[in-house]
């Protein structure tokens, strides 16, 4: 299908669904225009990863707030709050088998959520039913997860030789759970390839998710040349338009995980009919006005609901 044809059908059933509404995000690693996103990212592990996966070997762990001791978490997170945060993204390195030590700091995000009034949400890695139960018990509101729906780019990339079926059962564990899972998939992590796209998005489908934030595979300096090529706006708003066919009722936004300064990428993922976009441009911003889309903002990550309207940052 053409690609002008496949996003006005999206467009239309995202309108249908969602009404003709989008949300800029400001997420809490960034600042625009002096202002910082009140949603800020900590690392349980510091800049620790064993698994290192090719796309990013750590380097996007140093960007967080280091965070590795449980009580080294609760001291960080109750300075988030004191300083008016409205939550925090608690993220981390992962071990070989692609999991984070969260059987570790249950406890202590668990008193995170009764000391604070901060919204918690964690990038869940893979993840068993007995972790996802604990992590239930302390009450965090939302779980992160990368799905990919290709057991080679598993393999190559995340170096993680178990394959799709580890991705499908982390999302069973979190929605017998009962924890609100955004589940991210990742345009061209196959070394700048699209492969195992589509297959996420129909894996997702069987879901009952709120959001799903596709993201695309960005150039770190650090580890400049690992990838082919990178996805162009063409590939990443197709697979937009794909997951929104695969997925009518959930919400989709464009990550903040991306090549960012593309304005054509942006425009062409609103012309796919996303319904929340981190980092926009002002090129992005004027384009959903043509559209005669209702816009609101919010200073936090796009995985969170409505935050309530904060334009002054643009």
């Amino acid at each position: 299908m053409r690609t002008e044809t496949l996003l006005e059908e999206a467009r239309r059933l995202s309108w249908q669904h969602f009404g003709k509404r989008i949300t800029f995000y400001l997420p809490g690693m960034f600042v625009c225009n002096g202002h910082r996103g009140n949603y800020p990212s900590l690392s349980v592990t510091g800049d620790s990863c064993e698994l290192m996966c090719g796309h990013c070997r750590g380097e996007l762990l140093k960007t967080m707030i280091a965070a590795d001791t449980p009580d080294r978490l609760l001291e960080r997170c109750i300075e988030a709050d004191e300083r008016g945060n409205a939550g925090v993204l608690i993220s981390g390195g992962c071990d070989r088998s692609g999991r984070l030590p969260w059987g570790r700091f249950a406890p202590a995000i668990r008193e995170v959520k009764q000391q604070t009034g901060l919204r918690v949400s964690v990038h869940s890695g893979i993840i068993d039913r007995n972790t996802a139960a604990e992590l239930k018990a302390a009450g965090i509101d939302q779980a992160l997860i990368d799905v990919i729906g290709d057991d080679l780019t598993l393999q190559a990339v995340y170096h993680l030789d178990s394959g799709v079926r580890r991705i499908r059962e982390s999302l069973d564990a979190l929605a017998e759970a009962g924890i609100e899972t955004v589940p991210h998939i990742v345009c061209g992590l196959h070394y700048g390839r699209i492969r195992g796209e589509d297959d996420a998005a129909k894996l997702i489908s069987g879901y009952n998710v709120p959001v799903i934030a596709i993201v695309s595979l960005m150039e770190i300096p650090a580890i400049s040349g690992w990838a082919e090529r990178y996805p162009d706006a063409d590939a990443v708003s197709r697979t937009i338009a794909k997951t929104r066919l695969a997925n009518p009722g959930a919400e989709i936004s464009l990550g903040c995980a991306r090549t960012r300064g593309d304005d054509s990428m942006e425009v062409m993922a609103i012309e796919a009919g996303v319904n929340r976009m981190a980092l926009p441009s002002e090129a992005a911003v004027a384009h959903a006005e043509r559209c005669g889309l209702d816009i609101h903002y919010s200073r936090t990550c796009c995985s969170v609901g409505d935050a309530g309207d904060d334009a002054g940052w643009l």
